[in-house]
């Protein structure tokens, strides 16, 4: 408050309650792929599935819970917050799930003009992008819980490299 030139009371005006304050701070940081996706269409570094994948999962988000995706640092307080706090975190899972579910599209059918090469069912898409946003917020959560660095290293590793190659 104090480098942003505010006191504690008058930041707080500006939200009619706690509940609001904490809803537009979920909003702000649901927004944070729209934003990597933003830059990239503006000649940005180039967001791809394989690298969302790898960002979120990495030692420098797991070590970082302060300034990464709320969903995994909060999911609990977010389950008993008011309807407007969940119904608005429930509008930014969605557009992230379709963010997930656009990249997956590109991932999965590179050349999309390729002769004979079978679309890839909607569904499927959809169900692997939730599958994926439940791995990445479970991955991060679970890695960032455990106390030896070893298995928390092995965690967003392997949940990485299975969400990267399905197959494997």
């Amino acid at each position: 408050m104090k480098q942003a030139g505010l006191t504690v009371g008058g930041f707080y005006k500006h939200f009619a309650s706690r509940d609001d304050l904490v809803a537009e701070a979920l909003f702000s940081a649901l927004e944070m792929w729209k934003r990597q996706i933003n830059t990239a269409a503006s000649g940005g570094p180039p967001v791809t599935y394989k690298s969302l994948v790898g960002d979120y999962l990495s030692e420098a988000h797991r070590n970082h819970p302060g300034t990464s995706c709320p969903v995994s640092a909060w999911a609990g307080d977010i389950a008993r917050s008011d309807k407007q706090t969940r119904a608005l975190v429930t509008g930014k899972i969605r557009d992230n799930i379709e963010l997930i579910a656009n990249l997956v599209r590109d991932f999965s059918q590179p050349d999309k003009r390729a002769k004979g090469r079978r679309q890839t069912d909607e569904g499927v898409i959809r169900a692997h992008a939730i599958l994926a946003y439940c791995a990445l917020v479970g991955g991060i959560s679970v890695a960032r819980a455990v106390s030896d660095e070893q298995l928390s290293q092995e965690i967003l590793q392997t949940v990485a490299q299975l969400l990267k190659n399905p197959a494997a």
